[in-house]
């Protein structure tokens, strides 16, 4: 029996989703996106896991995005914007470690993520243009701003973009040397891990909400979010353990 397309695994709290093809440099078909849907799915529902981590298998591609040998069609494109919305809209923290390449599509999956990491000797590219396509979905989670110029101009000319510029770009949240990006991406997948799992879950999901909201329908919303979380036990035993001088325990209600 053939490997899964994406492989699964919690431990301590974080569930890792790899992409499993390095065979096609874990580029995206079919029963690659819905196995990612499926490990969100299930990551969303354990209780047990309070971040994910997104990755590639080996170390040349993270990911290579659609895989054109299959044929992509209107309902790949549709699979691909439903994993993106997924992730965008999920309930746990989602963390991207990139030790390989990343193309087209890939770094949509890189975006959609709430921090990323890269080895500093990795690079970005948007080819869609030289096969006649455009990144128009990519293009939705695109940073704005000062940044939009050379992000226009690398998917114009389908440039490289090398992961330290990517991060001033905004791409990612930091390039670090290739012999320290496992220890980079464990200390923030542990760090995030041990917080409040029911704070986390409704603090991600707000950010998501209130994301594209106008200022006063943004603050309701979270008012109404912060005052809920305030009668969770999680609360009480956070401000406890604050006063006690202790780590707190979490009961994940």
């Amino acid at each position: 029996m053939s490997e899964p397309d994406v492989l699964y695994e919690v431990r301590d709290r974080i569930a890792t989703l790899t992409i499993n093809r390095p065979d096609r440099r874990n580029a995206l078909r079919g029963e690659t996106i819905d196995q990612l849907l499926d490990g969100l799915r299930r990551a969303g529902e354990d209780r047990e896991v309070s971040v994910v981590c997104l990755t590639g298998a080996g170390d040349k591609i993270f990911c290579a995005g659609a895989d054109l040998a299959a044929g992509p069609g209107p309902a790949a494109l549709k699979q691909y914007a439903d994993v993106l919305e997924a992730m965008v809209n999920a309930g746990k923290p989602l963390v991207a470690r990139v030790a390989g390449s990343c193309l087209g599509g890939g770094l949509g999956l890189v975006l959609a993520c709430d921090m990323a990491y890269a080895a500093d000797d990795v690079t970005f590219r948007m080819p869609e243009l030289d096969v006649g396509l455009f990144p128009m979905m990519v293009a939705a989670l695109l940073p704005r701003g000062p940044a939009s110029k050379k992000v226009r101009e690398a998917i114009f000319t389908t440039a490289k973009i090398d992961a330290p510029e990517a991060e001033r770009l905004g791409l990612i949240t930091r390039a670090v040397p290739r012999s320290g990006l496992d220890a980079e991406v464990g200390r923030v997948l542990e760090a995030v891990s041990g917080k409040a799992p029911v704070a986390l879950s409704r603090g991600r999901k707000a950010l998501a909400a209130t994301e594209h909201m106008d200022l006063r329908p943004a603050l309701d919303l979270l008012c109404a979010e912060l005052a809920g979380l305030m009668k969770t036990e999680d609360v009480a035993e956070g401000m406890t353990a604050f006063f006690q001088k202790r780590k707190p325990v979490w009961k994940g209600r």
